[in-house]
């Protein structure tokens, strides 16, 4: 082809996929894209909680569509969680690196012994060696950092009520002897909810930050590895959960000493605590963007007391107490991926999903450990979404949400993830570039059965993994289906912030 007619037909392409954009769709060129910051390798984590380790009550899951639920039969007994069992340790592993939290309410009041037995007066459960040596394997074995809180019930306390690190030098201790470490610890869960928690009966926040410095002064001196998160809170934003020890408060009386600030968001609570589960607003631009209305609140508080911090969300669901009827649908795995979304373009370095594997909102189901719908979602997030968030820039329709980083692997390679939350209306993206597509729907929002691609994801027969293969996209118009999930990946998109700084692990 002669240079002044290849010169046109560039031209002319470049043209046509201008007006395409002018028409309504919304231009996509990824090398142009510009880098916001920078995530944490271990971004999207994840929690266990203690009563899993241990066994004992905890959320007790939905009956199958059809069957009545008592809300005052809100709980289950369970046995401890099998942290040997393959299936888990291989779906585990296929979302790492991850930070590990082993914590929960539960874990305010859990005595760690030798040996099983019966808790102590001022505990309510026991953790032993054994069952703490598990979760030091699995976090070994899945490229995992383990995250923690220390128990603050009334027998981990002197004659005059202050706060012992005995019980926490014990499990620091045996960790070590074990070949692990403690990444990062918080002093306990949730101190705005203190006594609903665990903590002695009238506890306020002058008991909380006399006990924080006895906390602070020995993790700075016993276990200078550990990252000292703080404070943990929950409920300060307009929040579902009620009136307590403000974080205000408690970050006053504790004065300045942690190395991450971190906090608890849950859009709502379940009904098994009172609440009212809507499917209907659950993928609005409201109900969306309550994540953001928190970290707002807490950013504040941030910058009042802690300055230049970075954040963690260190727990984090659709619906606390177990989760909402919808949260083992597809229809959930909207909100858990516009919520990494928003939160990695804001600037938060850690966000620990609750949970792992128990109750409804679980990435695995408790009894067979087999992949729920946001589990699919959050291996796609792993292998596409590396730790440099870049500007995607924000759409004219108020449904479509569109997030970008660099590629985790490929040196120069953007992933962009469009989500199209509208129920009834198609949206349309121009590439200037070639692309792998990634599409993710359902034929039911409130069902379990989720496809990529058109083929439905599922383990092998030999309960591997099944391959994740892309669909190849050139440039010009996509159109984004209603309720659908997209990850688009440019790989040759040559952005120079994708070049000049590692983008992946």
């Amino acid at each position: 082809m002669h240079r002044g007619r290849r010169m046109t037909t560039i031209a002319l392409l470049v043209t046509a996929t201008m007006c395409a954009a002018h028409a309504g769709d919304i231009f996509i060129a990824p090398t142009d894209l510009k880098a916001l910051g920078t995530i944490d390798a271990r971004f999207q984590s994840y929690n266990i909680e203690m009563v899993e380790v241990t066994g004992g009550r905890f959320w007790k899951p939905y009956p199958p569509t059809g069957r009545a639920f008592d809300e005052r039969d809100r709980y289950s007994a369970r046995p401890p969680i099998d942290l040997a069992n393959a299936r888990l340790r291989l779906l585990a592993a296929a979302l790492s690196p991850a930070y590990l939290r082993v914590s929960g309410t539960w874990a305010n009041a859990t005595f760690f012994a030798e040996a099983p037995g019966k808790p102590p007066p001022g505990f309510n459960s026991v953790l032993s060696r054994a069952q703490w040596s598990g979760v030091v394997e699995f976090a070994r074995a899945v490229d995992a950092e383990i995250v923690t809180s220390f128990a603050i019930s009334s027998g981990s306390r002197d004659a005059n009520g202050l706060w012992k690190p005995d019980q926490a030098q014990q499990l620091v201790d045996t960790t070590r002897a074990l070949g692990g470490r403690i990444a990062a610890a918080e002093f306990m869960n949730e101190p705005t909810l203190a006594v609903t928690g665990g903590a002695p009966t009238g506890y306020d926040a002058t008991a909380y930050g006399r006990d924080f410095k006895v906390f602070r002064d020995w993790v700075r001196r016993a276990a200078p590895e550990t990252l000292i998160l703080g404070p943990g809170s929950v409920g300060d934003a307009p929040s579902p959960f009620g009136a307590g020890i403000t974080t205000r408060d408690l970050l006053a009386a504790s004065g300045l000493g942690v190395d991450r600030f971190s906090y608890h968001h849950y859009n709502t609570i379940s009904p098994r605590c009172g609440g009212h589960d809507d499917p209907a607003q659950a993928l609005s631009e409201q109900w969306l963007a309550r994540t953001d209305t928190t970290l707002r609140t807490y950013q504040a508080l941030r910058d009042a007391f802690e300055p230049s911090r970075p954040i963690w969300l260190t727990e984090t669901a659709d619906a606390a107490c177990g989760g909402n009827r919808w949260d083992r649908t597809f229809l959930d795995t909207f909100r858990y991926l516009d919520q990494l979304g928003r939160l990695a373009r804001a600037g938060v370095e850690v966000v620990m999903h609750n949970t792992l594997a128990a109750s409804d909102y679980g990435l695995l189901d408790e009894a067979t450990f087999r992949p729920q719908p946001s589990y699919w979602a959050a291996l796609l997030w792993r292998r596409l979404m590396g730790t440099i968030v870049l500007d995607a820039g924000k759409p004219a329709p108020r449904d479509l949400h569109l997030y970008a980083h660099c590629h985790p692997a490929t040196t120069g390679a953007v992933s962009l993830l469009a989500i199209n939350a509208s129920r009834r209306t198609s949206h349309a993206l121009t590439l200037s570039d070639s692309a792998e597509r990634y599409t993710l729907h359902a034929a039911r929002l409130q069902g379990t059965i989720v496809q990529l691609n058109g083929k439905r994801l599922a383990l092998t027969t030999a309960g591997q993994l099944p391959r994740l293969e892309a669909r190849a996209t050139p440039p010009g118009a996509v159109r984004l289906a209603p309720t659908t999930i997209t990850f688009l990946v440019f790989p040759n998109a040559a952005n120079p912030a994708c070049l000049s700084r590692r983008s992946g692990l």
